[in-house]
């Protein structure tokens, strides 16, 4: 509990605090960012959650506590300490990164094994489950005890990352925290509902054209399909609503990494999951990508053809794997 007192200490002495967290937010950061924003409010502590995205937050978590918080990181003064929460490295703060910079303090918690500790304080755990969890850690340095609103971010943010309880890194650890933030007042049942059965038509439009691409590569072992920008025009689906677009290629049995490409016009976004042990981050970081074993991105310029040319050689089954 070392460095989570080192970070206490931090924000206890804090004027004002701005909480952050990587662009193209995701349920981890999102829940993250608005668990500690409660947290610190809570205790008395100045804070505003902010976007690394210029865009609105992804409207999936609007159901959470404090998502109307949110402020623009061009419309924020440099605070007396900034949080980075779920970030392995400055370049993925996008428009906050001017702001991070200007900030008296900079304190970074993260769970990526890849954390390039670009903070003046760096509380990094790759062990831990979610930056969510690392959160309600913190809580009991701060001496804070969680109300049901944290508690529910929190919650958000872990059963996100370990894939409802489902991943490999769902350790003895993270579940008996979890049990502590059901105790905290965290409805797991309602969080499941609007998570994962509240999506809309033009959702199911898109996973549907998903689906229709389904390819197989590398002798079976890779799976893969894509969208691009069109698909969102035609269906009406927002970007945000393909989050957990890649977790219905990953369903497909016997393959060990899926694949979601998203084609933009000049370049293309490769999100990858492993399902049975093989180091897809390694794979991401080829390209200046990053993540976590089971779970990667990057970007990659280029078409899709040219795209998967450079990549499947690099997966299971393939000739450079």
């Amino acid at each position: 509990m070392v460095g989570y007192h080192r970070v206490a200490v931090e924000l206890r002495k804090a004027s004002s605090v701005v909480v952050c967290s990587h662009i193209k937010p995701d349920g981890d950061a999102i829940g993250s960012v608005l668990g500690l924003t409660l947290a610190l409010r809570e205790t008395g502590i100045p804070a505003v959650p902010t976007l690394a995205d210029a865009d609105e937050p992804p409207g999936s978590y609007a159901f959470l506590p404090g998502f109307g918080l949110f402020v623009p990181a061009a419309d924020l003064e440099p605070p007396h300490v900034f949080v980075a929460l779920d970030t392995p490295g400055s370049d993925r703060l996008g428009a906050a990164a001017d702001l991070a910079g200007a900030a008296g303090a900079l304190i970074v918690i993260d769970h990526h094994p890849d954390n390039t500790h670009f903070g003046t304080v760096n509380l990094a755990d790759s062990s831990a489950a979610a930056t969510g969890l690392m959160v309600w850690r913190l809580l009991r340095a701060l001496e804070h005890e969680p109300s049901p609103e944290v508690a529910l971010c929190c919650w958000v943010a872990l059963v996100t990352d370990t894939g409802r309880f489902a991943y490999d890194n769902t350790s003895p650890d993270a579940l008996r925290d979890a049990a502590t933030m059901l105790e905290a007042g965290a409805d797991a049942a309602e969080a499941h509902r609007m998570l994962y059965e509240n999506r809309t038509p033009a959702a199911m439009a898109l996973e549907t054209r998903v689906l229709s691409r389904l390819t197989v590569a590398n002798g079976g072992r890779v799976a893969y399909a894509w969208i691009d920008d069109a698909d969102y025009l035609e269906t009406g689906a927002h970007p945000w609503e393909t989050e957990h677009l890649v977790d219905a290629v990953r369903a497909l049995e016997g393959i060990d990494v899926a694949l979601l490409l998203r084609v933009h016009p000049d370049e293309v976004r490769v999100n990858l999951r492993a399902k049975t042990g093989f180091d897809v981050s390694a794979v991401a970081r080829r390209w200046d990508g990053g993540g976590h074993i089971a779970a990667a991105g990057f970007n990659h310029p280029g078409d899709l053809d040219e795209v998967l040319a450079e990549l499947l050689p690099h997966l299971p089954g393939g000739e450079e794997a």
